[in-house]
């Protein structure tokens, strides 16, 4: 099924496996797999098909006003799990591996699904469910966009909150990305508990 990304996401991959008999249907997304510190977390979600948010689109291509605006009507027209995988396991089974366990997470957080829609090119190899990749699908796929703004939000007020703790580091406006400012607070503050030993600009401050 081929798609044009940039008319946005719609319900048509959803839409076939219905027609095929898959009656809950999760689009699982992730944020977070870049950062130097904090989390990895994924959401999954799935669309009532009768009632649809309007204006679901890939969380990047949203406003933090627009995405904040639609989470709270996703959880009321859809079923959302939302799961994380921690600093410690990000540096025990690496960034990917430990991406796919948030979405693992998330999806057995859900119940009973019957076709998982991934983002990305790669299936969790610890996933229990028949499941189809989408690359960008958070732009393809309107399922996989809500995820991917529930997921966004959540990480966010985590490192809102984690930046409380740990100030100078600007968590509240980087997330945990790597921005100069973040990179110089590492410098001049240090490691804290919550960066990623095993990512190579906190590694060589170690």
């Amino acid at each position: 099924m081929t798609k044009n990304i940039a008319s946005g996401p719609d319900f048509s991959f959803e839409q076939d496996l219905l027609t095929r008999g898959a009656l809950r249907i999760a689009g699982v997304d992730e944020v977070g797999r870049g950062p130097l510190a904090g989390p990895v977390t994924a959401a999954a979600v799935i669309l009532d098909p009768a009632n649809i948010p309007v204006g679901l689109n890939d969380s990047k291509a949203l406003t933090k006003k627009r995405r904040e605006a639609l989470e709270p009507v996703i959880f009321a027209t859809a079923q959302v799990s939302i799961a994380h995988a921690t600093v410690e396991e990000i540096d025990e089974i690496n960034i990917l591996r430990a991406s796919h366990l948030a979405m693992e997470r998330a999806i057995v957080g859900l119940g009973t699904v019957d076709h998982a829609l991934i983002d990305g090119n790669m299936i969790p190899r610890g996933l229990t469910v028949p499941a189809t990749t989408l690359i960008k699908g958070d732009a393809r796929s309107s399922s996989i966009a809500a995820a991917s703004i529930v997921a966004k939000i959540c990480r966010d007020r985590i490192m809102v909150d984690l930046a409380q703790q740990y100030p100078g580091y600007g968590w509240e406006t980087n997330a945990g990305y790597g921005s100069k400012s973040h990179i110089s607070a590492l410098q001049n503050l240090g490691v804290t508990p919550h960066h990623r030993r095993s990512f190579k600009p906190v590694h060589n401050m170690l």
